[in-house]
């Protein structure tokens, strides 16, 4: 009984340094907004002013907050997929035996190392009208739509390219890691009992990779939502709130209007959708997934 103590004691005094950070970083961050959302407080109030559930029927009944909802899904169906399908598809590419391998794996990571705000201002200037990249081939091509950023059926798209861009070597990263840990006696066994190429994948590495599929999708699908780098350095929302979303409008309510009930009250929704997110995925998917 005294050993048993002393190990737990052990354990706890270890996790202790972990615990005190994600209490204060983490949950306390929660609790407060979640308090400050049921509050009226604004910028020069002295104390908050309990109102109940105002801050939340206000947004619902604005426009504005709809639209951005909007703005967040949409972007967020956009960019998974792709990213996801892109970055297995390098993963199955760099897997293979090659004197470039090295190379090419460096390529497609390079964009993950940059900044968000290094990314987002290349693209910028990629976007820029009438002189940028993206307009030039237009130019030369006679096809696509120009000045994208300007324009609310093309500002989400083209911030989605360059998300995607930016994502796929991150995604690649573990897909490559699922792939390589994969028993090549399985992948022989398979290739001896004539399964090959699309056979081969949709038999056997997919059903393997369903863990890594489980892991990236979640990750990524929650960080779409958590996505403002970008929106500040080449939009600001813009054109007419086309290119806003949910973490940006928290930002533009808290800090521009200085609204904090009211931001807190967007935390609280965002932190809603991610729950939403992540935990039916993995409570439903992971009885379906086979795990190695």
């Amino acid at each position: 009984m005294r050993n048993k103590l002393k190990k737990n004691m052990t354990a706890y005094g270890l996790m202790l340094p972990a615990l005190s950070f994600i209490l204060l970083f983490t949950v306390f961050p929660v609790i407060r907004s979640i308090y400050l959302s049921l509050m009226d407080y604004r910028f020069g109030m002295t104390k908050p002013k309990f109102i109940g559930l105002d801050n939340y029927i206000r947004l619902f009944k604005t426009e504005l907050f709809w639209k951005v909802m909007g703005n967040t899904l949409f972007f967020a169906v956009i960019t998974l997929v792709p990213a996801l399908l892109i970055g297995l598809g390098l993963a199955l590419i760099v897997n293979r035996k090659s004197k470039v391998t090295g190379i090419l794996r460096t390529l497609y990571f390079y964009p993950v190392i940059l900044p968000m705000v290094a990314a987002a201002s290349i693209w910028m200037f990629i976007y820029m009208a009438n002189n940028g990249l993206w307009d030039q081939i237009v130019n030369i091509l006679k096809f696509g739509p120009k000045d994208v950023l300007s324009h609310t059926n093309t500002v989400l798209p083209a911030l989605a390219i360059m998300y995607i861009w930016k994502e796929a070597g991150y995604v690649m990263i573990f897909f490559l890691s699922g792939l390589q840990s994969i028993s090549p006696d399985v992948l022989e066994s398979a290739r001896l009992d004539g399964a090959k190429g699309w056979t081969l994948f949709r038999h056997i590495l997919f059903p393997l990779l369903g863990p890594t599929f489980l892991f990236v999708s979640t990750v990524e699908l929650t960080n779409v939502f958590k996505l403002v780098d970008h929106i500040i350095i080449m939009t600001e929302g813009a054109p007419n709130n086309a290119s806003t979303m949910l973490l940006y409008y928290i930002y533009q309510t808290g800090f521009t209007n200085f609204d904090y009930g009211l931001s807190s009250a967007l935390t609280v929704i965002l932190l809603v959708m991610l729950l939403i997110v992540a935990l039916p995925r993995f409570i439903a998917q992971d009885k379906t997934i086979y795990y190695n």
